[in-house]
Formats: structure tokens, sequence, C-alpha cells
């Protein structure tokens, strides 16, 4: 072998052995990740933690994520803005805090007497709902994905028994999406109030009831101080889906294999999020109950027969609201039918079988 080609093969080695190195000892990326709900609240500020330290992980450390709180650097209301003009990197929020800017977007966290979460991630992965996400998300600068779950909701926080639907008309009740819409129809006035000001609306009367989510994440916000009747079947709510949303041309100029991490990221987080809140729902009701003194009810008959009857004529409504919320409507409606009988004949017996 001649002198070249020996300093040419021990080049070669010599930078084999070298480029591990290198790629360790790039300057990772640094993303801020703003959220909508206030620090360490139990169940939507745990999944945007979570997620944010996975993509860590999974990336080997070439992307950081530091997450922050609602109020810290955006309201809680303003995540898709902060994303969408580069502010902030990333997001995580519910979609139907946008759907001033797009009506779709209610589709994609909610629908009274809607999908239940297991239906609604089989419709986004698998039955084209994320495509149509894309595109009602394009113009805003953002690429969303689903951020964890919060399984369904509770009916919500009222400071006083609702015993017939009479009972709903003239009320303030603090909800948001869809079934603010809904509760409207049904007579009350819906006031979208950040989750980290719930407690304090209530306490001073500004609002009469309150919808957050369920047990576990709603002890948090100690709700049941101000407003003890707690109330169940939470129609206006039966899918509680967080929104993971990236800058798009972020996204975009991402390497696949940072995008596989990301999405990674997001897909894991749907299984741990819904495994957890039913743990901290299960313990979190027993408490509410047990040493606080909640009242526990279910709404009347009445109430939610009139409420399903609003609900579909909500859901036609919507459609009509733009473009693209009639191709999301149809592409949700089209599905909950096709999948209705498989969930009767499932879940739906399983569990009417269980309580016999």
């Amino acid at each position: 072998m001649t002198p070249t080609r020996r300093s040419a093969l021990a080049a070669g080695a010599a930078g084999l052995l070298a480029a591990p190195a290198i790629a360790s000892a790039q300057t990772p990326l640094r993303w801020r990740m703003v959220t909508s709900w206030p620090k360490a609240l139990p169940g939507p500020s745990f999944s945007a933690q979570r997620i944010a330290d996975r993509i860590r992980v999974l990336s080997g450390g070439r992307i950081e994520v530091q997450v922050f709180a609602a109020g810290e650097v955006v309201p809680a209301f303003a995540v898709h803005e902060a994303v969408g003009n580069r502010t902030v990197e990333l997001g995580h929020t519910a979609s139907f805090f946008a759907i001033g800017r797009e009506p779709a977007l209610a589709f994609f966290t909610t629908v009274p007497f809607g999908l239940t979460p297991p239906e609604h991630n089989a419709w986004v992965l698998k039955g084209g709902g994320q495509a149509l996400w894309d595109a009602a998300s394009e113009r805003f600068g953002v690429k969303p994905l689903l951020g964890g779950n919060t399984g369904v909701s509770m009916g919500g926080w009222f400071r006083r028994e609702i015993q017939s639907a009479e009972d709903v008309k003239g009320l303030t009740i603090r909800m948001v999406g869809l079934g603010a819409e809904l509760f409207q129809r049904l007579g009350a006035t819906a006031i979208a109030v950040p989750p980290g000001d719930i407690y304090p609306a209530l306490e001073r009367g500004a609002v009469d009831g309150a919808e957050f989510t369920a047990p576990g994440s709603d002890i948090q916000l100690g709700l049941w101080r101000v407003a003890p009747f707690y109330y169940a079947p939470g129609f206006n709510k039966p899918n509680g889906s967080s929104e993971l949303v990236i800058n798009k041309a972020l996204w975009e100029g991402l390497p696949a294999d940072l995008k596989a991490v990301v999405e990674a990221a997001s897909e894991a987080e749907q299984a741990v999020a819904l495994a957890e809140i039913e743990i901290l729902n299960m313990e979190a009701l027993t408490t509410l109950v047990g040493s606080h003194g909640v009242k526990l009810r279910g709404f009347p008959a009445a109430l939610v027969q009139q409420a399903r009857r609003q609900a579909a004529d909500l859901q036609r409504d919507l459609g009509t609201r733009s473009p693209m919320a009639g191709r999301v409507a149809e592409s949700y409606t089209a599905f909950q039918a096709r999948i209705a009988p498989w969930t009767r004949v499932s879940t739906h017996a399983a569990l009417g079988a269980r309580e016999v």
C-alpha cells in the first residue's frame, strides 16, 4: 500500500470516529412552548411538559423545549397567534379556543354529543381528520398535532341545583367551544374565561356555573369551594383533546427524523394522558364527594333531551359558517355515523352488561 493510500484510509477512519462526537456537540435547537394552562395543572399541563421532555429524549438532546404556563409569555387564549407569528416555536392549547378565527377548528377538540376519546383519535389518526386539521390550520401558520386528552368531561360546577331545563335559563356559565353555543341555545349566557381565572369568576358571582374538564383537573382549581353542585353527563364535551401546535415554517424546515420525533412525542401522549386522567379522575371524585362534600348530580332527563336536539341543529349550522367548516363537519359526521354501530355493540353494550 502506498503512503498516499495509507494516509487517505487513516483520514477516513479518523473522520468516521469523529462524526458522532461532532453530532453530539452540535448546538441544540432551543424551543419555547407556551400553553393555555395554569402551571402544574393535572391533565393538560402535565401533557405539555411530558411532550417537551419526550422531544428532548427522543431527539438525543438535539431539541430542548422550555414550557411556559398561561400568562408567562402570552395569555391563555393567544397561543395560536404566538406560534403562528413565530413569537415562540410551540404551543399547547385546545383548538376550540381559536374557533373565532376558523369555525372548523371546534371539531378537533370536541363536539357536543360527538366522538369519545378513542373514536376521536381514530378519526384524526386513521379516518382523515389530520389532513383536514392541517388544511384548517394552514393559513394561521401552524402545524397541529394531538397533544393529549383529558377524556370525557363532566357537565360542570354550579352554585345552585339544576332541577329542570328551565333552571338553566338566565344562568351565566363559563364554557368554551361548541358547548358554549349549545348552552346559549338552552337559554344560558356562556362566557369564555381562561382556566386560571375560573375560580375567582365563580367566587365573586361573575358566573353561576363553570365547566372545565373532569375531576382530576377540576379539583386542582378548587371549584368545589364556591360551586358545590357537580353535574354529569358532560354531553357538551364528550372528548377532551389538547392540541400541540408547531410554527409551520419551522415544521417544514425540520429534517425528516426530527419531524418523526415530534410526531412520536405527540402520539405517545395520547395513551399516557388517557391512562393518567382515568386514575386522577377516579381518585379526585372520591375525594371531592367523600371529603369535600361535593353534591354529585345528574342533569334532568328533559334538559339532556333538549340539548341533544339543539346539538344536532348546532352541528348542521356550524357546517355553513365557512367552506372549511363544511368539509370538516361532513367528515366528522360521516365518521361518527360509521363508528356508532360498533361502539354500540362493543363499549356501550359491555358497560351496560357490567352494570347489571
